[in-house]
């Protein structure tokens, strides 16, 4: 101890003596440069003066260069990459995100993926920093997706999607995974028919219903590509799911009283697919439909959904309407459009702010800013917006009317400030390099979720897997 005792006295006394010589030389330094100015002359005096005038006031440190100029190179910009998992060689990710807090404490992110032969994968994502796989399951048949799920509390629905008309299974499967290891199938809701490829996109958020964008057995399209519409699933008693209420586009169905609608250019179908329903207006749903635009819901008698408003940009855009996300207590909604075509050929696939204070007339004021076209157009694959963290009304989802994340395919993820809605602007950018094994080229980042820590998950759509960032804005 007295040693020890010495040994910082010593280094006290050294760090004195440093200090004193420090003050003894400026002085020093000082009284010299005085002497000196005092022997100048008074014309120099003033040239020197003059001299000093003409210096450029020292420049403020640059601030972080945005990439909404990049040339489209990998770029990551106010994020930090905490880790990076290849999903044990599955990495190609669909567009279904959750987090369950299972009953042993570990936290969960339940993922879909884009196709076969992966159903989920479950993620313990505890310590951000070294995620785990602790299941992965196959699906029941290799012709089918579960491209959507979503979980509350212990119980997760995951949405099955064929990929031609008259195949099963189509349809919903609800899973227990109290067990995250081995979740046990409740029960499956059939939507398959001769017309039907089942469900492609679902919302499950209350324990209580299941909405969907879904085919049906007796639902006869009046286009092919026509095939899914509303319908909710109450699903209070797990092990028997009974349909609700159901709505399609007038003119999309056999029989309707009115003309179908007309086929945009690239006609991607009028389907539905977002159905967001969230508990400060449980009686209304923001439904997404495709070419047919963005929809807002009556459904306080969920047997009988009725329109309240309806909004599309499409012509002269190109269609595509994906996703709906409220911010009530500003009186706007968000809406995506869906990148479909390589190379940008559908651009611009645009967010667009939507004034709703009067809900029966949402009016578009404008969009999030976008990295210029030409230097995502040739990188492979698709270039443009898809999905955007949705303030899912859950404990563990991050919430937030002013910073919006969303995923931009090879444009990657990016993050914007939104408290000026007339001017959003970009804050956080995130494009890594493109995956091993990628057969594009380039990374295809297909959706998003912000958890309540703040931690951002983002997938890519074909082999990169899941990568978990931190914010740094």
């Amino acid at each position: 101890m007295k040693a020890a005792r010495k040994k910082v006295a010593k280094k006290a006394t050294k760090k004195a003596v440093k200090k004193s010589v420090k003050k003894t030389v400026k002085k020093s330094a000082k009284k010299a440069a005085a002497a000196k100015s005092a022997k100048k002359p008074a014309a120099k005096k003033a040239t020197a003066k003059k001299t000093v005038a003409k210096k450029p006031a020292p420049k403020p440190s640059a601030p972080a260069k945005s990439p909404l100029h990049s040339n489209g190179e990998p770029v990551t910009w106010n994020f930090k990459l905490l880790s990076h998992h290849l999903l044990d060689g599955f990495g190609g990710m669909g567009e279904g995100m959750s987090i369950q807090i299972a009953p042993d404490g570990r936290r969960i992110l339940w993922l879909a993926h884009e196709s076969a032969p992966k159903n989920f994968t479950g993620v313990d994502v505890s310590d951000p920093r070294k995620p785990k796989v602790v299941v992965q399951t196959d699906l029941p048949q290799a012709h089918m997706r579960s491209n959507s799920l979503e979980t509350c509390g212990n119980i997760m629905a995951v949405a099955y999607q064929t990929q031609k008309k008259g195949l099963q299974p189509a349809g919903m499967e609800l899973f227990d995974i109290s067990v995250p290891e081995k979740p046990r199938s409740i029960s499956f809701f059939d939507c398959s028919g001769p017309t039907s490829r089942g469900v492609h996109q679902l919302w499950f958020c209350d324990g209580e219903y299941v909405h969907c964008a879904s085919g049906a057995g007796d639902f006869m399209p009046t286009h092919p590509s026509d095939d899914q519409f509303y319908r909710c699933i109450d699903v209070r008693n797990p092990s028997k799911p009974v349909e609700l209420g159901r709505w399609h586009m007038p003119g999309t169905k056999q029989g309707d009283n009115v003309m179908p609608p007309p086929r945009h250019p690239l006609d991607k179908g009028y389907r539905a697919h977002n159905c967001n329903v969230y508990p400060q207006r449980p009686d209304r749903m923001y439904l997404c439909y495709l070419d047919g635009g963005m929809y807002i819901m009556d459904i306080a008698d969920k047997s009988q959904p009725k329109v309240i408003s309806h909004w599309t940009n499409s012509p002269p855009y190109t269609g595509f309407t994906h996703t709906a996300v409220p911010l009530f207590d500003r009186g706007l909604i968000l809406v995506t459009e869906e990148s479909t075509e390589d190379n940008a050929k559908d651009w611009p696939k645009l967010v667009w702010m939507l004034d709703a204070r009067d809900e029966t007339h949402p009016v578009s004021f404008s969009t999030l800013p976008m990295p210029p076209v030409d230097a995502y157009k040739n990188r492979g694959g698709r270039f443009g917006s898809h999905n955007i963290h949705e303030n899912v009304p859950v404990p563990t989802s991050f919430q937030s009317d002013q910073l919006v994340f969303g995923t931009f395919f090879n444009g990657g993820m990016r993050a914007f400030d939104i408290s000026n809605a007339y001017q959003p602007k970009e804050v956080a950018a995130f494009v890594p390099p493109a995956p091993n094994g990628s057969k594009l080229g380039a990374i295809q980042l297909n959706d998003v979720y912000v958890d309540e820590r703040q931690i951002v998950y983002t997938v890519d759509r074909f082999s990169g897997g899941l990568y978990i960032l931190e914010m740094d804005f």
